[in-house]
């Protein structure tokens, strides 16, 4: 059988020009990958190392096209219990991966999808299959309002639609990798960061992978067909932003300068000394968040910051909700310290940063105490999106000075929907044979029915009390199921989203009541109440 994935080195030519057969092992598997300082092809020669061939990993010839936006809402796995299918949405974008947030969970369990993966599907896909959705782990409302929750979620929302799902690649037939192979591999503890990495020990169908310049710290066991792990060049032909090989980066803190106007001096003092040692990108975040933390007003010191590309995400709370974007990536100390004494000029405060200790006359909270209070410091992190939904992120300059913006505010809050929208209130599915017989049904009720205290009030205002009196009035045979409206929590907007089918299968109705309660509910569309 013909292969469904085009040759690698294919793939390089179409994309770099013709690489010639005295081009040495390294250029045939390896991209000219140019990071600051950081190339693959200098870095494979220095350590006199080989890159495990692409037919080891589990990732297709030609990397798949994201075509992903930002917003947009699909079916996933539950990550934290991998039996349950949830509506999730997309949050952020990177190469060929995608950040998702199961809808109903918090911001602090977002996680990392490849656009090829089995385990995200187009809206429908689940019940296409006899499945259910299901909340996700950890759902922040009853577990008996999901089914109202999940009409609302999905309406008038974005559906990602079905062509920019790809087809997972096969995995190897076996285990190829040796020891010493050179790969990109995401950093399990940092799921945002593709890093160079190195295996470092075989085992049956496991591969150790261990991360060049970080001793162990983020090292792990994986399957040999994980969609964790990439061949060299990867990163380069997605767009994704590979960070350099580790070193100990670690600045330390001022407490004794002038922190100026816009920093509060006693939650600097319960700052740490330091931060790191970690990866250059982790550090300049843990000190940028420590600035907006300690403002008096986080805005002002959001409003110096500009949207960057490739780098940590940090955030800031104002105007009532709260707004992230992306600091550039960084891959030395130098860099890290020019930045953040730019920002601190803007701040108009001392230079709070440097590369060697301060004397401190101040008593502080040592790192070990205040990781325990400040989790979003420590290098292990995933940094998570706020509830505003990040914009995409779309190339920019990542030099310094483009980064910090002394006068415009960028918020990256956004109008998730297209300007001219306009939702829809979806028919409740009447069959026109049934129509007459359930009108039928309905008209004694509804002509007995005394002026109501709801009349003149616009349904998707009301509340679960109102929506429940509104039954009652409907026909007083509906009496013994308004409490199924107390107890899935239907306020004005979910009844105005039901439909007959909804009903019998979330709420256990039978089929009559269904459809004599679709009929009122339809007459409330049309103002006829």
């Amino acid at each position: 059988m013909q292969p469904s994935v085009i040759d690698w080195n294919d793939v390089r030519k179409h994309k770099y020009g013709h690489l010639s057969e005295s081009a040495s092992q390294y250029q045939e598997t390896t991209d000219i990958l140019e990071l600051g300082h950081f190339t693959w092809d200098k870095y494979l020669k220095e350590t006199c190392s080989v890159p495990a061939p692409i037919h080891c990993f589990k990732q297709s010839y030609t990397p798949p096209s994201n075509e992903f936006k930002i917003s947009m809402k699909l079916e996933a796995q539950d990550p934290r219990n991998t039996t349950s299918t949830c509506i999730a949405t997309v949050v952020g974008l990177t190469g060929a991966r995608l950040r998702l947030r199961l809808d109903g969970s918090d911001n602090k369990n977002d996680f990392w999808r490849l656009v090829d993966s089995a385990e995200i599907q187009p809206i429908g896909n689940c019940e296409k299959n006899g499945g259910m959705l299901q909340p996700p782990l950890g759902f922040r409302l009853n577990a008996s309002s999901w089914p109202m929750f999940l009409l609302k979620t999905l309406n008038g929302a974005e559906m990602a639609p079905i062509r920019i799902f790809h087809k997972e690649p096969p995995s190897p037939s076996h285990n190829f990798f040796k020891m010493g192979m050179k790969l990109e591999a995401v950093d399990r503890k940092n799921p945002h960061f593709i890093c160079p990495a190195t295996i470092g020990e075989v085992r049956g169908s496991e591969v150790l992978v261990t991360f060049d310049g970080w001793r162990g710290a983020f090292d792990y066991w994986c399957r040999f067909d994980s969609r964790d792990i990439f061949p060299v060049g990867w990163c380069s032909l997605t767009g994704d932003n590979l960070q350099p090989p580790g070193t100990k980066v670690c600045i330390y803190l001022n407490k004794n300068g002038s922190t100026g106007p816009h920093l509060d001096k006693k939650k600097v003092q319960q700052l740490p000394d330091h931060f790191g040692p970690a990866r250059a990108s982790v550090v300049l975040q843990q000190a940028v968040q420590a600035c907006i933390d300690c403002a008096y007003h986080q805005k002002t010191v959001f409003s110096f910051l500009k949207q960057g590309h490739g780098g940590a995400v940090i955030s800031a709370v104002f105007d009532r909700e709260q707004h992230t974007l992306n600091l550039p990536a960084v891959n030395s100390i130098t860099y890290v310290l020019r930045f953040l004494e730019k920002l601190c000029h803007n701040l108009r405060s001392d230079n709070l940063f440097g590369n060697q200790p301060f004397t401190q006359t101040h008593l502080s909270l040592t790192t070990t105490e205040y990781s325990h209070s400040h989790d979003r410091y420590l290098p292990g992190e995933t940094f998570a999106l706020g509830n505003s939904l990040a914009r995409s992120l779309e190339p920019h300059s990542d030099s310094m000075d483009s980064t910090l913006n002394p006068t415009n505010l960028v918020s990256t809050s956004q109008n998730l929907r297209n300007p001219g929208y306009r939702p829809l209130l979806p028919s409740c599915g009447l069959p026109l044979s049934t129509a007459s017989a359930v009108r039928r049904l309905c008209s004694r009720g509804s002509d007995r029915r005394d002026a109501s205290r709801l009349s003149g009030r616009d349904p998707s205002l009301w509340t679960v009390e109102d929506v429940m009196q509104f039954v009652r009035e409907a026909d007083p045979q509906f009496g013994p199921h308004a409490d199924l409206f107390r107890k899935h929590e239907i306020d004005g907007k979910a009844l105005l989203l039901l439909r007959s089918d909804t009903m019998m299968k979330y709420m256990g109705l039978k089929l009559g009541p269904a459809l004599k309660l679709c009929y009122h509910i339809d007459r409330l569309k049309q103002g006829k109440f």
